[in-house]
């Protein structure tokens, strides 16, 4: 290794306060300040909507869950992971076990699986399923999707009222929990935003708690500006943590009532060239240095965090081989990795994986190597490390020595910490978190939030919303409320209905002169929580070993550049799928592959990424120029090589793709644009510029077309000068 750049993150304890009248607790427990300003928050008649920005590891899951502990409460909490609320759902039943409550809160955990499998098990329609699976519970636990969708009325037959779901499920729920919501983007935040002001002017005294040590300043103001009463919990602004210099001041700390919640950290900065497999070319020519970890410090546990499903993959086989000697396990937990594989993971040595096991999964480690796209990214992997003193293993506590974290990062952020005049960060010195995080937030890179978005698209979804509740089931019913709704929406988002609705006739009557079908495709992209996903292709993984977890869904750009393929027809997947979940005895749901592109057999991972391009067999120029929306169709494939290439164009050609085009190069319209890591951008050519070593033109897909055209107007030109508004 060449030069070192590390410092030291001291540990952190936050204040505990004592126990007030009217609060239950087990024997020997004592709450931090921010749980109790919580309760208190959840219970003032003139709070709406709070936050809690305690520092990660401090027990903001006990705050949003102690109402519903201590009594008649009930409470829907919403994750963005399953990881997630399978991790949640078994803290919340070991808080039940050790608070006994009178009355036992009824839990349910629900996932989009879950609820297929379920309603096909018993015969069941998705709306009776989840009155079933819902009704009668104290706690259910679910994603923020199904929430959304159940109040879009996705699961309801024609026929059906609207609010025949979400007007029990509202009303039967006191308290709405959004959990590590700064994951989230624009298009998810006005989904929230809109689905509030619903449940707020069809309900009455409902409580929203949001749970983020970064919450989205945009999320804030706009639901104050929709007159929210809303209540901000941040114990470092109220100096309710320290950070002591020593052992000795943290155990004096203790004894005056302080928990520590993070232990002392060593952090090395790598810089590495912003080149493709540079981490995984660091990690195996560095094998060493982490197999040292677990033999200098025995019952270590480890977790690697990459950005690259196909690398993890890679390096899950190189790891294993090089542990086995040792007794020593690896574990890896990805979006295609399947389900047992994932719950198996969390019990390895070292854990490989990516932004599955980044978002709040509780995990207890000692030794972390993170890569990171962003400012964000950066603090949220961090906080993985040096949550927990040790674990329980046959028995015994295993404590841990020292907890030491390796970032890999771009060489620039190195640069811009330690080596410019007076630098914010000098090597071997010792610094508190807070401190810590606003240097990284000033000097890594931050993303686009994106708040054009709300102004111009989000009132798609409320235009939608009113119209629901303008049914004739249940149209008198709700007149004053959809009223309220609609002024509310108006003054949140900027805009007016008559506006949207204009627009929202417009695409219809362009999709229906495009193709001859009725429908809606740009609406229904605005209208939905995370996009389409024109380009999901249906997996059959024979990499994996458990039959029933080989189905899966990845899109189509990552498996061009990442995935040895074979194609496979549709019939035959979903003639495999039946006969393994008969044969397995494991319910696998069918569904989520209704949608799917193609069908492929995943027979290995690349171990070089592949080069491919979009195409499009006409002038792309005017469709640029237009510098809008669009559906497209005719869009194809150009890799080299691949004999699949023929089959996949075949398809992807009919199929009407909700697009943004701009004649720029990718990599500069990232660049420029801050764009997120898994933004759905990509090269394409034209007619013209087919033979171009690289291509003049990008094409945003989804919801990323949607945010690209809140951006855009900042590459108009005049002649061939930039201007930026």
């Amino acid at each position: 290794m060449t030069q070192e750049y590390k410092i030291t993150l001291k540990p952190v304890y936050s204040q505990t306060i004592p126990t007030p009248d009217g609060v239950k607790l087990p024997k020997h427990w004592s709450l931090s300040w921010h749980q109790l300003a919580t309760l208190e928050a959840l219970r003032n008649p003139d709070i709406e909507v709070v936050f809690n920005t305690a520092m990660t590891g401090d027990g903001k899951s006990l705050a949003a869950y102690l109402e519903v502990l201590q009594g008649e409460f009930s409470a829907i909490g919403l994750y963005p992971t399953n990881e997630l609320a399978r991790d949640q759902e078994t803290q919340i039943r070991g808080y039940i076990e050790q608070f006994q409550p009178e009355d036992e809160p009824r839990v349910v955990r629900l996932s989009g699986a879950d609820l297929e499998n379920y309603a096909e098990n018993e015969g069941l329609k998705k709306a009776a399923a989840i009155s079933t699976l819902t009704s009668q519970r104290e706690v259910l636990l679910t994603n923020p999707d199904i929430f959304h969708y159940l109040h879009r009325g996705a699961y309801i037959i024609h026929g059906d009222s609207p609010d025949k779901l979400w007007g029990r499920i509202d009303k039967d729920f006191d308290l709405f929990i959004f959990d590590e919501f700064h994951v989230f983007a624009a298009p998810q935040i006005a989904s929230v935003i809109n689905t509030m002001l619903l449940i707020r002017c069809t309900n009455r005294r409902k409580k929203f708690l949001f749970l983020s040590a970064t919450p989205d300043t945009n999320l804030i103001s706009r639901l104050e500006q929709a007159g929210f009463r809303c209540q901000v919990i941040n114990p470092v602004a109220q100096n309710k943590y320290q950070f002591p210099e020593t052992e000795e001041e943290g155990k004096q700390l203790q004894t005056k009532g302080w928990r520590q919640i993070a232990r002392i950290i060593s952090l090395n900065f790598i810089p590495l060239e912003p080149a493709f497999k540079a981490s995984e070319t660091w990690l195996k020519e560095n094998s060493d240095l982490i197999l040292a970890q677990f033999q200098k410090y025995p019952g270590s546990k480890g977790a690697i965090i990459l950005n690259s499903i196909a690398a993890v993959k890679r390096l899950t086989v190189f790891f294993q081989e090089i542990f086995k000697p040792y007794q020593l396990t690896i574990g890896e937990n990805t979006g295609l990795s399947g389900k047992s594989i994932k719950e198996q993971s969390l019990m390895a040595d070292l854990v490989i994986g990516t932004s599955t096991i980044d978002v709040g999964v509780d995990f207890k480690i000692n030794f972390l190597i993170f890569e990171s796209s962003d400012a964000g990214n950066f603090i949220q992997r961090l906080g993985r490390l040096g949550r927990h003193e040790g674990y329980e293993k046959d028995g015994q506590i295993i404590k841990f020595e020292k907890f030491t974290a390796f970032a890999l990062v771009p060489n620039f952020l190195v640069e811009r910490l330690f080596q410019v005049d007076s630098p914010p960060l000098e090597v071997n010195s010792i610094y508190e978190r807070p401190f810590f995080h606003d240097v990284i937030s000033e000097k890594y890179r931050q993303i686009n939030d994106f708040r054009g978005y709300y102004r111009r698209w989000a009132f798609v979804q409320s235009f939608r919303l009113y119209y629901k509740l303008s049914d004739r089931t249940i149209k008198q019913q709700y007149a004053q409320s959809r009223e309220q709704f609609q002024k509310a929406c108006e003054d949140v988002f900027e805009s007016k209905l008559k506006s949207i609705a204009g627009r929202v006739s417009g695409w219809a009557k362009d999709w229906k002169a495009l193709s001859g079908k009725p429908g809606n495709p740009i609406a229904d992209d605005a209208a939905s929580f995370r996009g389409s996903s024109p380009l999901q292709c249906g997996l059959y993984d024979l990499t994996e070993e458990n039959a029933a977890d080989r189905f899966k869904t990845y899109d189509l750009p990552g498996i061009l550049g990442n995935l040895e393929i074979e194609m496979w027809t549709e019939a035959g997947f979903i003639r495999t799928l039946k006969e393994t979940a008969q044969r397995t005895g494991q319910p696998i749901a069918k569904g989520r592959f209704a949608h799917c592109l193609a069908f492929m057999k995943l027979r290995s991972y690349r171990e070089e990424r592949l080069n491919w391009k979009f195409t499009y067999p006409g002038d792309l120029q005017p469709i640029a120029d237009a510098w809008k929306v669009q559906v497209l169709t005719g869009v194809e494939i150009w890799q080299p090589d691949n004999q699949w290439i023929g089959a996949i164009n075949k398809r992807l050609k009919k199929e009407g793709l909700v697009c943004y085009v701009i004649r720029r190069p990718v990599s500069e319209v990232r660049m420029r644009l801050r764009l997120p890591m898994h933004f759905q951008i990509y090269p394409i050519s034209d007619q013209y510029s087919f033979h171009d070593v690289s291509a003049p033109y990008a094409i945003a897909f989804g919801h990323s077309a949607l945010l690209l055209d809140t951006l855009a107007y900042t590459f108009k030109s005049t002649g061939d000068e930039i201007w930026v508004v």
